[in-house]
């Protein structure tokens, strides 16, 4: 006899097993929504433009061979965090071999005005206090380098497996939901983040792969709402409407 069967579901709960399912999926569901924000704000302007693109998913993991990963950056993601003139200021410093005396008398000030705040003081950011440090971001842009990818890899993989779990968990004790649609829900925000981290080292080999990134985060974002709003549903609205209709009928 499983705890469904028992009796114990979503909509039996007690109020404090309610509450605490209650206040997870909340924090759950915010900082997903600002995980969603901040991916805009970093990969999703990785093309210079508002919004997640296959461009974006390209630029950011196989990189653009054309250009540098500075002058990307600095059309792209990071265009807001200094002056346009300083920008090609920059950028035409980088094109023209990033030349170490130019460095010296004028770029390096630019980059302690604009740049040193968290590159330099940020774990895991370039470290832009001096030329060496600036140097490999100068060079041409072939997108996350393997130490990165491994990296950030692995938080994603423990990290939103813990998330998944939990809601999962939560999720599994909802009613009036077939075993096969409940059992494929709960599976597939997991097969889902494979994709999603898989397909960051492939479109690092080649940028035809970025499609399976937009479908990975599309996939495991869709299956992680429908538990949450189904979950949050069962704990709080199916028991009151029960409840009102109980009543409504002694009325009668």
């Amino acid at each position: 006899m499983n705890m469904q069967q028992s009796g114990y579901n979503l909509t039996t709960l007690g109020v404090s097993i309610r509450g605490l399912f209650t206040g997870y999926l909340l924090v759950i569901g915010i900082g997903l929504m600002v995980a969603g924000g901040q991916v805009l704000l970093t990969h999703g302007m990785a093309d210079g433009k508002f919004g997640l693109s296959i461009d974006d998913v390209v630029y950011s993991y196989y990189g653009d061979r054309q250009s540098s990963k500075l002058e990307n950056k600095l059309n792209g993601s990071m265009q807001d965090k200094a002056e346009r003139v300083v920008r090609q200021d920059i950028i035409k410093w980088v094109r023209e071999g990033a030349d170490r005396q130019q460095w010296d008398t004028k770029i390096e000030q630019h980059f302690n005005d604009n740049c040193v705040k968290c590159h330099g003081v940020i774990p895991g950011l370039p470290n832009f206090n001096t030329y060496q440090g600036v140097l490999p971001s100068a060079k041409i842009d072939e997108g996350a380098s393997i130490d990165s990818l491994t990296r950030v890899s692995h938080i994603h993989l423990f990290g939103i497996a813990f998330i998944f779990f939990f809601v999962g968990l939560i999720f599994s004790l909802a009613v009036g939901i077939s075993t096969w649609l409940k059992t494929f829900t709960i599976v597939m925000p997991f097969i889902f983040l494979i994709v999603d981290v898989l397909s960051w080292w492939l479109t690092k080999i080649h940028p035809s792969f970025a499609w399976l990134t937009i479908i990975g985060g599309f996939g495991y974002t869709l299956a992680s709402a429908y538990m949450w709003l189904t979950s949050m549903l069962q704990m709080w609205w199916y028991p009151y409407r029960g409840k009102i209709s109980t009543e409504h009928a002694w009325l009668q």
